[in-house]
C-alpha cells in the first residue's frame, strides 16, 4: 500500500514538472517567435545614460570689485564610454573636430580606468556645434555638452598670480592631486587658480537620460544641479597692476632700442602694503595669455613659450633668485649697529679700496672720502661696508639676514616660491669646497657672492624697514566669498611679528634710505613726487650676462602706505633700469588717492596761462 502512495506521488511531481517544463518553453518561443522584433526594439533603442553637468568655477576680483577672470557659456563634445567604438565614429569625429584619429584613441586609452564620458574638445564654436548636430544621427555615442569656459577678458594681466586652468591630467588624477576630481575635469594648473582650486572648482551636477539607437533624447529625468564655486577677493589693485604692466613693457623696450641695455627682456616688479602684507600688484615680465591653455595651447603658442630664453611662465618675483646686490646693505648695516660695531655719525675713510684687500673697492675706482652711515648708505658706498663687513664678520651677516626673511619662502599663497641662499662658511664648503676668505665677507656684507633672494623677499625686507619692524606674511587673497558676495572665510595668515632688530636701527635705516632719494643720492630724481620716498639702488652681477639692475623704495616717508621692489635682468644699473618703474608705481599711486592730479589725456588740448 505505501508503495503505491509513493509511486503516486512521484507520478503526480513529474507531471507538474512536465507542465511547468512545457509553459517556460512555451513562453520562450512565444517571446522569441512572435515578440522577439519588439523586445530587441526595446533593447536596442532604449538606454538610460548619465552625464556630468560641470560647475562654473568662481569669479576672481581684484580689491574694488572688478572682475579679473570670469566663465563665458560654451559647448564641449564628448564620448559616451563604450568597450568598442567604430572606425567609421572616429574617422567622422576626427574630420569635424580636426583632430587626428590617433590623438582620439589616446584619449580612449587614457579614460579606460574611469567611468566618465571622454572629453574630446571643449569651447566649440556655433559652426562646429551645428555641423556636429547634424552627424549625429551616424554617431550615437558622441554627445554635445553645455558647459562654462573659463575666460581672462585682460588676457596676460597679472597673468602670474592669477595663473590659468585646464583638464585634469592622467599623471594628476593617479597621484591624486586633486580631491573629488573626474576625468574631463577642468583644474587649476597655476597661480591662485591653482592654490585655491578647492574653493574655485565648486560641485559637479549631472543628469539621466532616456536615448533611442541614434542618441535622440526620449526621455529626461530629475537633475542634480551643479553647485557653483566660492569666489575670491583679491588684494590686487587693478589700475595699479595695469599701469605697471603698461610701463615696464615700454621702459625696457626703451632700454633695448636706445642701447643702454640690449639684453633687457625680463623684469619683476611686486607692490605690497607693508603695514599687513598684503599685495598691490604682481608683474613678471616676459607673460603670456592664459586663454591659450584654457583652450588646450596649440603648436605654434607653447613654441613661443617653451623657447622663449626669459621663461615667461616662471613669476619671477616669488622663484626668481638674484645677488641683492646693494639693497643687502640694509642687513649689514643692522647688524653693525645691533652689535655695536659702528655709531650712526663714526667717519670711516673711503680710498677707492678696502686696505685689507686692496684689491676690492667701488665700481670705477671711485674715491668719496670720509663717511658717515647716512651718506654712505646714499651713496651706495662699497668701501664703507667692506669695513662693517670686515667687524661684524660673516656669521652675524648671515644671522641677521635670516632675521630680515632671507634663506626662507615667505609664506605667500602661491605654489612654487624659492628659498633664495644667505651666504655662510658651510654654503661655500658645500658649493665649492673651499675655505671661507675674508674677501668672501667683503662680497656678502654688499649683497654679492653667494647672496640670492627673491623680489618677494626684497619686498619684506623693505616692509619691515617701513613699518618699523613688523615682519607679515605676504598674501594675494583677502576672501573667500560666496555666491551671493558674503564673505565665507579670510584665508588664515601668520600674524605680524617684531624682527629682533631695535627701533633705533630701523629709524637709522630710514634715514640712510631717506637721503638715497634726496639730491646727492643716488636716486635724486624722486625728489619729483609730491611726497617724500626713500629707496635704496642696486646692482646685482650676472655671470651670463649684463649686471641686473635693483631699485626697492616705500613711501610716503613719514606714513608708509607702500613698497615696491623691481629687478630688470640684464639692466645694468639700478638707477637707471629699475628705478623709473618704481617711480612710476609710486606716481600712480599717488594719483589714485589724490595727492597728485592725473595728466590729461594727449587728444585733449592743454590750457596755456596768459
Amino acid at each position: 500500500m505505501d508503495e503505491r502512495n509513493q509511486a503516486g506521488r512521484l507520478h503526480v511531481m513529474l507531471v507538474i514538472c512536465l507542465v511547468l517544463f512545457t509553459v517556460l518553453i512555451g513562453r520562450m518561443v512565444y517571446l522569441q517567435l512572435w515578440r522577439g522584433d519588439y523586445y530587441a526594439k526595446q533593447s536596442d533603442g532604449n538606454r538610460l545614460r548619465q552625464s556630468k553637468i560641470s560647475a562654473p568655477r568662481g569669479l576672481i576680483y581684484d580689491s574694488e570689485g572688478k572682475v579679473l577672470v570670469n566663465n563665458l557659456p560654451g559647448y564641449a563634445v564628448v564620448l559616451q564610454k563604450q568597450s568598442k567604438y567604430k572606425e567609421e565614429t572616429l574617422q567622422r569625429l576626427s574630420t569635424l573636430l580636426d583632430m587626428p584619429v590617433e590623438d582620439i584613441k589616446k584619449k580612449i586609452e587614457a579614460s579606460a580606468n574611469y567611468y566618465e564620458p571622454i572629453m574630446l574638445k571643449n569651447n566649440l564654436d556655433i559652426q562646429l556645434v551645428t555641423r556636429i548636430e547634424e552627424q549625429r544621427r551616424y554617431m550615437p555615442e558622441v554627445m554635445l555638452t553645455v558647459q562654462t569656459i573659463r575666460n581672462y577678458p585682460y588676457h596676460e594681466l597679472a597673468v602670474h598670480a592669477l595663473g590659468y586652468v585646464g583638464e585634469v591630467s592622467e599623471y594628476e588624477m593617479e597621484r591624486n592631486l586633486f580631491k573629488d576630481v573626474t576625468q574631463g575635469s577642468i583644474v587649476g594648473k597655476e597661480g591662485l587658480e591653482k592654490s585655491y582650486d578647492k574653493y574655485l572648482r565648486g560641485i559637479d551636477g549631472a543628469f539621466m537620460e532616456e536615448v533611442d539607437v541614434g542618441g535622440n533624447v526620449v526621455k529626461h529625468y530629475d537633475s542634480i544641479q551643479p553647485v557653483q564655486g566660492k569666489s575670491l577677493k583679491l588684494t590686487l589693485d587693478y589700475e595699479l597692476q595695469a599701469e605697471l604692466e603698461k610701463f615696464t613693457d615700454k621702459h625696457l623696450a626703451y632700454l633695448r632700442n636706445s642701447g643702454i641695455a640690449p639684453g633687457a627682456r625680463a623684469a619683476a616688479v611686486v607692490a605690497l602694503d607693508p603695514r599687513n602684507g598684503a599685495v598691490r600688484a604682481m608683474v613678471s615680465r616676459p607673460g603670456y595669455d592664459p586663454n591659450w591653455f584654457v583652450h588646450g595651447i596649440s603648436s605654434k603658442n607653447w613654441n613661443s613659450i617653451n623657447n622663449d630664453p626669459n621663461f615667461p611662465m616662471n613669476n619671477k618675483v616669488i622663484t626668481g633668485e638674484y645677488p641683492p646686490g646693494s639693497t643687502f646693505k640694509i642687513v649689514t648695516g643692522s647688524a653693525a649697529f645691533e652689535l655695536k660695531k659702528v655709531g650712526l655719525d663714526e667717519p670711516i675713510f673711503d680710498g677707492g679700496f678696502h686696505p685689507l684687500v686692496p684689491t676690492m673697492g667701488n665700481a670705477g675706482g671711485e674715491v668719496l672720502g670720509w663717511l658717515t652711515f647716512i651718506k654712505a648708505l646714499a651713496m651706495s658706498d662699497n668701501v664703507y661696508f667692506y669695513e662693517l663687513g670686515n667687524r661684524v664678520g660673516i656669521d652675524n651677516i648671515a644671522k641677521y639676514a635670516r632675521i630680515y626673511g632671507f634663506g626662507e619662502k615667505t609664506g605667500i599663497d602661491l605654489d612654487g616660491e624659492s628659498k633664495g641662499l644667505v651666504a655662510s662658511k658651510d654654503i661655500k664648503r658645500k658649493i665649492w669646497n673651499e675655505d671661507w676668505r675674508l674677501g668672501d665677507t667683503f662680497n656678502a656684507a654688499i649683497g654679492q657672492g653667494f647672496n640670492l633672494t627673491t623680489p618677494m623677499q626684497l619686498a619684506v625686507m623693505l616692509s619691515i624697514v617701513a613699518n618699523g619692524g613688523v615682519k607679515y606674511q605676504p598674501y594675494l587673497v583677502d576672501s573667500i566669498l560666496n555666491v551671493d558676495g558674503s564673505v565665507l572665510e579670510k584665508p588664515k595668515r601668520h600674524e605680524g611679528k617684531h624682527i629682533d632688530v631695535s627701533q633705533q636701527t630701523i629709524d637709522y635705516i630710514r634715514m640712510g634710505m631717506s637721503a638715497t632719494t634726496q639730491e646727492g643720492g643716488t636716486a635724486s630724481y624722486f625728489s619729483g613726487l609730491p611726497k617724500a620716498i626713500a629707496g635704496k639702488t642696486g646692482t646685482a652681477e650676472n655671470s651670463h650676462g649684463r649686471d641686473h639692475g635693483l631699485f626697492v623704495a616705500y613711501g610716503p616717508v613719514d606714513n608708509p602706505e607702500l613698497v615696491v621692489v623691481c629687478i630688470v635682468e640684464q639692466g645694468g644699473f639700478g638707477s637707471t633700469a629699475a628705478g623709473p618703474i618704481v617711480y612710476k608705481a609710486f606716481e600712480e599711486f599717488f594719483q589714485e588717492r589724490g595727492y597728485m592730479p592725473r595728466p590729461k589725456p594727449e587728444s585733449e588740448p592743454t590750457q596755456v596761462q596768459q
